[in-house]
C-alpha cells in the first residue's frame, strides 16, 4: 500500500479492501461474542464494549506513538503559554473527544435488546452518508471545497438511502422493535450522529485547506493526534464510571456489567475477546484513511466507507450463519443488498470522472 500514490484509484481499493476485511472480522466477533450456546461466551455488550475498545485503543494508540505519525506538517503556529503549537490542534484535538463518544457509542447500539443489529448499523451508516453530503454543500458554500460533487456522487446517495430505508422500516420483519420507539437507543444514536457529524466536518476542513504543494500524507498526523485525544477521553470517563460505581454505589444494566469487566473478568474468554475485537482498532486506520481520501469529496468518501461496511456486514452474517449456526440474510437484506451494488456502481463512474479530472489538475 506504501507505493501506491495517495490520491490514486489504486490506493483508494487497497483501503477499501483493508476495510472489508477487517470489518467482516469485526462484525464476526461481535456477534460470536454477544450470542450464547454452542460453546459461545454470551458476553453482555458492555463486557464485550470495554475488552474490544481497551485492545484497539492500546494498539492504535501504540502504533501511533511509535512512528511517530503525530509529527504534522502545520500550515501556521500558535502561541499556547511559552510554546509555539500547530494550529490545527485547535480542532483536531476536539476531533478526538468526539471518537471517544463515537467509539462505545457504536458498540453501544448493537447491545439493545430488541433491537435488531442489522437494523442498528444501517441506521448509522445511512446517517453518516446523509452527513457526508450535507458537509459537502456547507463547505463549497463556504469556499474550503474546491470540487463539486458530481451527478453520479448524488445518484450513488439516494440508492445507498433506498437500501438502508427498506432495512430500517422492515425491522418488524424479523420481530424486533422499531429503534425509534425507544427512548434510550435514541439517545445512543443521537450522541453518535452528532459526533459523527462534528467529527466529518473537521477531517473535511482539514482536508480542504492543506496546501495543495504540501508534502507527505498529512492525514497520518490528523489520525494519530485525533487518536492520542481520543485515548485520553476514553481513559477519563472510565475513571469516572469506577469512581461512581465503586465509591457512590451507582449500579445500572449497563454501569455495573462494564465495570465487572474491569474487576471480575469473564473467565477463559476476557482475552479472546481483546484479542479478536482488536480487529475494531484495525478498522480504525482503513476508515478515517478513507473519510479523508485525498482529491474526492466527503459524499464520494462517505459512500465509499459506509457501502463497504455494509457489505461486510452482510458477509459476515452469512459466515456466521455457516459457522455457528446464526440466523442467514432475510429476503430483504439481499434487496438491500442489490441497492448497494447500484450505488457502487455511480460511485465507481464517479471515481473514473475523478481520477481523470485529478490527472489533468497534474498536467
Amino acid at each position: 500500500m506504501g507505493k501506491a500514490k495517495l490520491d490514486s484509484t489504486k490506493r483508494l481499493g487497497e483501503l477499501s479492501f483493508g476495510y472489508f476485511i477487517f470489518y467482516i472480522i469485526t462484525g464476526l466477533s461481535v456477534k460470536f461474542f454477544l450470542s450464547s450456546g454452542a460453546g459461545r461466551p454470551g458476553l453482555n455488550g458492555m463486557e464485550y464494549l470495554f475488552y474490544s475498545t481497551f485492545s484497539s485503543t492500546l494498539i492504535v494508540t501504540t502504533f501511533v506513538l511509535i512512528r511517530r505519525w503525530y509529527k504534522i506538517n502545520s500550515i501556521k503556529r500558535i502561541n499556547f503559554g511559552k510554546y509555539m503549537v500547530p494550529s490545527e490542534l485547535k480542532y483536531i484535538l476536539p476531533s478526538g473527544v468526539f471518537t471517544a463518544v463515537i467509539i462505545p457509542t457504536t458498540t453501544l447500539m448493537y447491545s439493545f435488546k430488541g433491537i435488531s443489529v442489522m437494523v442498528a448499523m444501517v441506521l448509522m451508516r445511512g446517517s453518516v452518508i446523509i452527513i457526508s453530503r450535507v458537509v459537502d454543500a456547507i463547505q463549497i458554500k463556504k469556499g474550503f471545497l474546491k470540487k463539486k460533487v458530481y451527478l453520479e456522487e448524488n445518484i450513488g446517495v439516494v440508492f445507498a438511502l433506498l437500501a438502508i430505508g427498506i432495512k430500517i422500516f422492515s425491522g418488524g420483519a424479523e420481530g424486533k422493535a422499531s429503534p425509534f420507539a425507544s427512548l434510550p437507543v435514541m439517545v445512543v444514536f443521537s450522541a453518535y450522529i452528532v459526533s459523527y457529524a462534528i467529527r466529518i466536518y473537521i477531517m473535511n476542513y482539514y482536508k480542504n485547506t492543506r496546501p495543495k504543494k504540501s508534502k507527505g500524507d498529512n492525514n497520518k498526523a490528523f489520525f494519530a493526534i485525533e487518536q492520542i485525544a481520543s485515548t485520553l477521553t476514553l481513559v477519563l470517563v472510565v475513571v469516572v464510571v469506577i469512581l461512581f460505581a465503586k465509591l457512590g454505589g451507582v449500579t445500572g444494566d449497563r454501569i455495573t456489567p462494564f465495570v465487572n469487566a474491569i474487576f471480575s473478568p469473564v473467565k477463559d474468554w476476557w482475552y479472546w475477546a481483546m484479542i479478536v475485537g482488536s480487529a475494531f482498532g484495525i478498522v480504525a486506520f482503513f476508515s478515517v484513511f478513507l473519510f479523508m481520501f485525498k482529491g474526492r469529496t466527503a459524499t464520494f468518501a462517505g459512500l465509499v466507507n459506509r457501502l463497504t461496511s455494509l457489505i461486510a456486514g452482510t458477509v459476515s452474517t452469512v459466515i456466521f450463519a455457516i459457522a455457528f449456526s446464526g440466523n442467514f440474510p432475510m429476503l430483504i437484506d439481499w434487496i438491500s443488498l442489490f441497492f448497494i451494488l447500484v450505488a457502487i456502481t455511480f460511485i465507481a463512474f464517479a471515481e473514473k470522472k475523478r481520477a481523470k479530472e485529478l490527472a489533468m489538475e497534474k498536467d
